[in-house]
């Protein structure tokens, strides 16, 4: 901008565009734009996210360790403990106002949801060694722990992609337990579920990757102590 002189003057700040604000915020965060691509990848994001994956999990693991009934059963309290239970604390935070949406964008909503998980994945840890429960599933349960705390301590400097590490971690998990053939079944998942949260502008790619990273590294740091 020129002055009267020919002298450059600086022009006043002005305020943000909502097109540049809008390219921030989450595609799926508004009601009327859950229509289409955004709202197929919404659904897809809800269904293989980390308490389905990891119940799903819990389920092979409890049936491949022990005969149906008893398997059964041990993968129903596992679901019901590391799985149903935070997802209905999360519901409750949503229902009564504490959280603004399911996904919780906001990283200072997400500070008590893991801490109660963390204490849900201690109460199934117990209970399983209280009650001889599968040997594997107790490898998973301590993993829960390690892996929502590691979640919850970044969380509160950084948003991290809890997708991306609960997806990645059941590859992992996959190939140490069944073998990489096995975990073959996983890696579209593993794609897909990263593909979708960065087109939801739900994370940046160095929040996925983190994710991805901290997915390897939280299954891995078990190996030597006899887990997978």
């Amino acid at each position: 901008m020129q002055g009267s002189g020919g002298a450059r003057v600086k022009s006043p700040l002005l305020p943000r565009s909502p097109a540049l604000l809008l390219m921030k915020r989450p595609l799926d965060e508004l009601r009327h734009h859950r229509v289409g691509a955004v709202k197929a990848a919404r659904i897809y994001s809800n269904v293989v996210s980390p308490p389905v994956i990891f119940a799903v999990l819990g389920l092979v693991i409890a049936l491949w360790e022990r005969p149906f009934w008893p398997g059964l059963i041990w993968a129903a309290v596992y679901g019901f403990t590391i799985s149903l239970l935070p997802i209905l604390f999360v519901l409750y935070l949503l229902k009564t106002g504490r959280i603004r949406e399911l996904h919780m964008s906001n990283t200072r909503e997400r500070h008590l949801p893991y801490a109660i998980a963390v204490l849900c994945a201690a109460l199934l840890f117990a209970i399983l060694t209280l009650f001889d429960g599968p040997q594997t599933l107790r490898c998973l349960a301590i993993f829960n722990m390690i892996e929502l705390a590691a979640l919850g301590i970044i969380n509160v400097y950084w948003l991290i992609s809890m997708h991306a590490t609960g997806v990645m971690a059941t590859m992992v998990i996959v190939w140490l337990v069944f073998g990489w053939q096995a975990s073959l079944v996983v890696l579209p998942f593993v794609i897909s579920v990263s593909w979708v949260r960065l087109y939801l502008k739900r994370h940046t790619p160095a929040q996925v990757a983190a994710g991805l990273a901290l997915g390897v590294a939280s299954v891995l740091m078990l190996t030597p102590f006899g887990c997978f």
